[in-house]
Parts: structure tokens; C-alpha cells; sequence
């Protein structure tokens, strides 16, 4: 049986990332991907000429000297054909017909906003200070006993409705300030302030699209682990844990085949994770009773538009479309409801080419809404499950429409992803866009530790800390530094105290 120094469930980002930061310290590295394609949610597919990603649509913090750059540069991936949002507006708010831009940078950001709220300057300078704090202080979660004001563990315990509450007295102004937030679930009652703030800050300080899709991070992280000497395994489905006492002695994957490792990182769901446990003993109980019951974000509908060439204008921008006056109140599931909120996303074009060749729309999804599906294959789901699609997808382009009104007659080809897609594709909990729901009232129970109850079992991923592409990469860091000691990590990082 062949023995590794460390066998990783899953690679999505964050299985990737803890792949490569440890065949980069000499250990020996084995990831385990059930699907043909590595990726998870930074999977691309191709539909003629057109390149459409899954679940990536742009990242934050990306210039140099911000904190992505620092851990894109570890990874060797800011030579990916990057491609950088307007800085005059990054992202366009719609609210009933009426536009609203975030731009880029603390100052620019508040005087933009400052033009349509001017008797809200003195806020939104307040405003944009606080995230650029937060943001600036993101290396002092690297840092041992760090519990200042900024810090993760003091803002996840606070109220990101509250907060905007407190800071920003007028009502629409709220709303604009969180109009960007499908890039997260806005829920009132639990959404941690260090959530909402970190992820909000990033786009501030930069906001980047990567020409290609997301699976250029992907591909470029399984080339180092390979060429470090590890290994990357695809059409290998993990099946059962082996353990003995309290530590794991195998993985069994496939019909059988065994491997053997010192420690095992698992990328997937700590649900399914803890499933594949073969001694119910090696996790309590009460253990598995916690994780199991941890609610989900909700999940998106995407309808993927290969459009009709030199038709639409690109936007070099992401665009968010509301119906509705409270942007807080998609977490709630509502039967029956119609769409009306939508994120508009273009993948850019060529270089010296001016229109789009695809758009991706999104707007929220609940499990709920598919969950009679649930135990249906792809492609054969059934004609109800066909008319859903339809007619979600009928309404995200008429929603789109409202900014660009000739939208219908410029589609070349529709095609559509449900929860149920990214569940069976990527291996997504129930399809869910972000993971575990964290909570501010519970924080110590809802934002997991890599560490797991059985000694050598660690997690990573969107389901601990942040999600998104900034949050699951410090996450890896984390989950590795379980292995190796942070202080080398933070070394290589070059992260200052």
C-alpha cells in the first residue's frame, strides 16, 4: 500500500492551495478528486467557442502590496492574464432603474458616493475607514493571541446589520452599501461583521477579472504540486476513512484501492466528511451532531448566455440589478417567488475586441427550491425540472434586460445551472454559494477550526473561516499550519506583525 505524508479529499481551491503549500515544504502530497475536472467551484466549461466558469466571477485585493497579491504571489499565479476592473466603478448598483457605482480605492469610493448621498460624506468616509482597517489588519490573524479591535475572532461576534445601522443613517444609502453583497448571504440575524467587512473591503482596494476562468488557478496549482513531486489523482471518489484509535491510518477510494498517509486534509463539507469515518468512535457523537445541523448558505441559478458576436457592449464591471427595496431579505425562502435580484458577470473579451462573447446572470437559489429533484441525476431530472429552469431563466434575462434592453434579440445560446448542477459538478453541499451560515450570536460553533476530533484529520475550505477566493486561501494556510507550524509559513509569506 502506498504511503504519502499527506492525502487531501477534494480540490477545489482550498485542497489545491494546502497541496501546494506542502509539496512546497518537502512533504509528500496525494489529492484525491472524484470528478474528472479538478476545481470545484473554479471549474470552467467550454460551449463552442465560448468559456464559461462555474462559480469564479472576480476577486479582490489583487494589487500590489494588498493581501491577496502577498498570497498570489506565494502561489505563483499573478502572471495569470489578470484583468482589472474600472476603477471609477468596479461594481453598478440598480435600484429601480437608478444606478449607483462602488469604485475603487477608500477615498475615491467614498467621494463617489458622496455625489448621489452628499449629506452622508462624513459617513461614508467613516465607513470606508473602517473596512480599510479591517483590511490593513488581515496579517494579524497570522499573528498567535491577536485580539485587538480589527481582529477575525472580535468581528465575527459582531452584527453586520447592526453595524451598517450604526454607521450609515440613510436607509437607500444602506442598501447601495450592501448592493454588492450577492457576493455573499445578507442575513440580518447572523451575518458576522468581519464576513461582510473583509470581503467588501477587498473589492474596494482592487477588484479583478481573470481572462480565461477560474480554471487557470486551478491548473496552474495542480502543475506545481506535480512538479514539486506530488501527485493529483482525478476519477478518484474518497469512500471511507480507515482509523485506527483516534488517528486515520488510510484512505479507501474507488472500488477498494487503499493509501496510506501520516496526515488527511479534507476540502469537502465537514458533513460528508465526517461520514466517511469508519469508526463512529473517532468523533463524538455530539461532534457529528453539531456539524450535521449547521444550516447552508443558499445556492445560485446562473444562466450562461453564449450571445451573437459584436453585439453587446462588454462592461467592464459587475452589475447588480434589485426589484425589491431590502436587499437583506434573499436569505429568506419564499415559495413561489419571482427573481428579482440578478448579478449581470461578462467574461472579457480578446485583447483589441470591444464586445462580450458570453455573460453569466445569477440570483439566489434555495435548496428548498429544488429539493424534490434532490435524488435525480444530471440529465435526467424530468420535464418539471426542465420548465423551472425556463422560466427562472426567462426571468433573469428579463431582469437583465432592464439594463440592457436589447438582451433577447443578442442570444445565441441559453444554457443553465441550479444548485443541483453545482452539487453533482463540483461536489458542493447542497449546492450552496458560500458554505456553512455563520453566525455572529454563535460564533465559536459556526466558524470551524481546521482541526477535527480525530488527530491527524484536519479541514479547509469555504466552510470554515471566509469564503471566496480570498478567504478560502487564508484558510489553507491555516489548515496547513496545523502540519508545519505557522512561523515558517509566515516567513515565506513575509507577513509583518
Amino acid at each position: 500500500m502506498k504511503q504519502y505524508d499527506v492525502i487531501i479529499i477534494g480540490s477545489g481551491l482550498g485542497g489545491l492551495e494546502c497541496g501546494y503549500i506542502l509539496a512546497r515544504k518537502g512533504y509528500s502530497v496525494c489529492v484525491l478528486e472524484q470528478n474528472r475536472q479538478i476545481g470545484g467551484c473554479l471549474q470552467t466549461f467550454r460551449r463552442g467557442d465560448a468559456v464559461f466558469d462555474t462559480g469564479f466571477h472576480y476577486v479582490g485585493g489583487l494589487d500590489e502590496g494588498q493581501f491577496l497579491h502577498r498570497l498570489f504571489r506565494y502561489f505563483d499565479l499573478l502572471d495569470l492574464p489578470w484583468h482589472r476592473l474600472d476603477e471609477r466603478g468596479f461594481a453598478e448598483i440598480i435600484f429601480h432603474g437608478k444606478s449607483y457605482f462602488l469604485a475603487s480605492g477608500h477615498r475615491r469610493f467614498a467621494d463617489t458616493l458622496a455625489e448621489s448621498f452628499p449629506h452622508q460624506r462624513g459617513r461614508l468616509e467613516n465607513y470606508a475607514a473602517f473596512l480599510k482597517q479591517v483590511g490593513d489588519n488581515i496579517s494579524h490573524s497570522f499573528q498567535p493571541g491577536d485580539k485587538h479591535a480589527f481582529s477575525a475572532e472580535s468581528l465575527f461576534s459582531r452584527s453586520a446589520w447592526l453595524f451598517l445601522q450604526e454607521t450609515v443613517s440613510d436607509p437607500l444609502l444602506r442598501q447601495v452599501l450592501s448592493g454588492a453583497s450577492l457576493t455573499m448571504e445578507l442575513c440580518p440575524e447572523k451575518l458576522p461583521l468581519y464576513v461582510f467587512a473583509q470581503i467588501n473591503n477587498s473589492f474596494i482596494q482592487s477588484a479583478w477579472r481573470l481572462r480565461g476562468g477560474g480554471a487557470l488557478i486551478t491548473e496552474r496549482l495542480a502543475e506545481g504540486i506535480r512538479r514539486m513531486g506530488g501527485t493529483v489523482l482525478t476519477d478518484a471518489k474518497v469512500t471511507r476513512l480507515l482509523t485506527k484509535g483516534n488517528a486515520v491510518q488510510a484512505v479507501a477510494y474507488n472500488r477498494g484501492e487503499q493509501l496510506r498517509s501520516r496526515y488527511v486534509i479534507s476540502d469537502a463539507h465537514p458533513a460528508h466528511t465526517l461520514s466517511l469515518l469508519d469508526e463512529q468512535a473517532a468523533a463524538r457523537s455530539a461532534y457529528r451532531n453539531r456539524i450535521n445541523h449547521l444550516p447552508n448558505t443558499y445556492g445560485m441559478f446562473t444562466v450562461h448566455l453564449q450571445l451573437k458576436r459584436n453585439t453587446v457592449p462588454y462592461l467592464n464591471r459587475t452589475v447588480y440589478i434589485y426589484k425589491e427595496e431590502d436587499v437583506w431579505n434573499y436569505y429568506r425562502y419564499r415559495p413561489q417567488a419571482k427573481t428579482t435580484a440578478a448579478l449581470l458577470h461578462f467574461q472579457p473579451p480578446p485583447p483589441g475586441e470591444t464586445c462580450a462573447g458570453n455573460m453569466d446572470i445569477l440570483t439566489p437559489v434555495h435548496w428548498e427550491e429544488v429539493v424534490s429533484w434532490c435524488d435525480t441525476t444530471v440529465g435526467h431530472r424530468g420535464e418539471a425540472y426542465n420548465r423551472f429552469k425556463e422560466q427562472k431563466a426567462e426571468e433573469c434575462i428579463a431582469l437583465a434586460a432592464e439594463k440592457i434592453p436589447a438582451l433577447k434579440q443578442c442570444i445565441e445560446k441559453i444554457y443553465t445551472s441550479t444548485p443541483l448542477t453545482y452539487r453533482d459538478y463540483t461536489g458542493t453541499w447542497n449546492g450552496s454559494a458560500y458554505g456553512i451560515q455563520k453566525d455572529y450570536t454563535h460564533a465559536m460553533l459556526t466558524v470551524l477550526p481546521p482541526q477535527t476530533p480525530v488527530a491527524n484529520l484536519f479541514l479547509t475550505g469555504q466552510n470554515l473561516n471566509l469564503h471566496g477566493v480570498l478567504g478560502v486561501s487564508i484558510t489553507a494556510f491555516f489548515t496547513c499550519a496545523k502540519i508545519t507550524g505557522m512561523e515558517n509559513l509566515v516567513k515565506e509569506l513575509k507577513v509583518e506583525s
